[in-house]
């Protein structure tokens, strides 16, 4: 069911493209007193309530915002298929710069909203989100994740986000050299942010060889100084064409391989924490006949999610640790079914997830 009432032209054709992926309700959100203008897209509900952050973003337009809450909705579905959760996935956007117009006032009112979907959206953190704010949303619904610690939340779920990575790469290295270390393997991180500086710490703790890159200065001398054996180079073009990689760890923003990058990778593995790696479709299959291996960023990335959906149950953080230490399992699973149909892993993943999603769609029909 989507609520369109008074929707511009532009957003209607957008809801309706046949290729947005069936999604189950998009609700339209507006609240004049605080300046709420916000998308919630659910996708599917099939294997559960649909668990998915808020993304608070300048968008252009309402359209682009409403474009992009359905993209996130559905690769969400996917992401918690994968984790093995009982949760379907949905997405939401606020439109907005949050550092002009994010209040207390506005982000209750967005919580007004999701409650009153009562259970079938479970929020939390996303880009210009963050565990603050999701304490004050919980204010006003009880469907709420990411909370602080004070507030009987989590709290920053990049600790395990980057050990799940870490433990992708371990699967890409087992399948690919017939062992799971990385000591010696050179890798080279883009983005040492809030997830990548907990990968790189993992990295060197194992013994490998890690050059990192990052936008900003601040990010990358931390963790020189703290491992003076990083190196550390301008930008993330010279990471990819001149260093002799590995596996490369794009940890920053989507669309890291594109048909610019693709043809110029040295590394043999591509395995990192940024969403929406694969700047387009077909991107997938240009790296597979060079014969490099990319491990699904919505299957090793997702320890996060499965932090946040713990909250749910009363955050338990070694429960929630053994649960993203199984996306080294799940990563290799994904390899071998890739090998068997003859296609990508990232088509395997995608295969192996609708299949989750259709049979609890059948069982529920039943």
């Amino acid at each position: 069911m989507t609520d369109v009432t008074g929707a511009p032209a532009d957003v209607l054709h957008t809801l309706f493209q046949s290729d947005q992926g069936g999604h189950e309700q998009v609700v339209l959100c507006q609240d004049r007193g605080s300046g709420l203008k916000a998308v919630i897209a659910i996708h599917s509900t099939a294997l559960g309530p649909a668990l998915g952050g808020t993304r608070f973003y300048p968008y252009t337009s309402e359209a682009e915002a409403v474009a992009d809450a359905l993209n996130l909705a559905r690769g969400m579905s996917y992401k918690n298929a994968m984790a093995g959760l009982g949760h379907g996935g949905g997405k939401a956007v606020i439109i907005g710069d949050p550092e002009k117009i994010k209040t207390d006032e506005l982000l209750l009112a967005y919580g007004r909203f999701v409650a009153s979907l009562g259970g079938r959206y479970v929020t939390a953190c996303d880009v210009g989100t963050y565990v603050a704010d999701m304490d004050v949303v919980a204010r006003e619904c009880r469907w709420t994740t990411g909370r602080s610690p004070e507030q009987g939340g989590a709290g920053d779920s990049s600790v395990l986000t980057a050990f799940g990575v870490y433990q992708g790469m371990r699967a890409s290295a087992e399948h690919l050299w017939g062992d799971p270390s990385l000591r010696g393997r050179r890798i080279g991180v883009a983005g040492v942010g809030k997830v990548g500086h907990h990968l790189v710490e993992h990295l060197m703790a194992e013994g490998a060889q890690v050059v990192v890159t990052d936008v900003r200065e601040e990010a990358v001398r931390r963790i020189v100084e703290r491992h003076p054996s990083v190196r550390a180079v301008a930008d993330t073009d010279a990471l990819i064409r001149v260093e002799d990689l590995d596996i490369y760890a794009p940890c920053a923003l989507g669309g890291a391989l594109d048909d610019d990058t693709v043809p110029v990778l040295t590394a043999r593995v591509v395995c990192g924490a940024a969403n929406n790696q694969l700047a387009h479709p077909g991107v997938e299959k240009d790296i597979a006949d060079r014969g490099i291996l990319y491990a699904p960023d919505y299957v090793v990335n997702a320890g996060g999610v499965i932090q946040v959906a713990d909250e749910l149950h009363g955050f338990d953080f070694e429960r929630c640790r053994a649960k993203a230490a199984g996306i080294y399992d799940t990563t290799l699973a994904i390899f071998a079914r890739a090998n068997q149909d003859g296609i990508p892993p990232a088509a395997a993943a995608d295969r192996i997830a609708e299949q989750r999603m259709h049979e609890a769609s059948a069982a529920r029909a039943r």
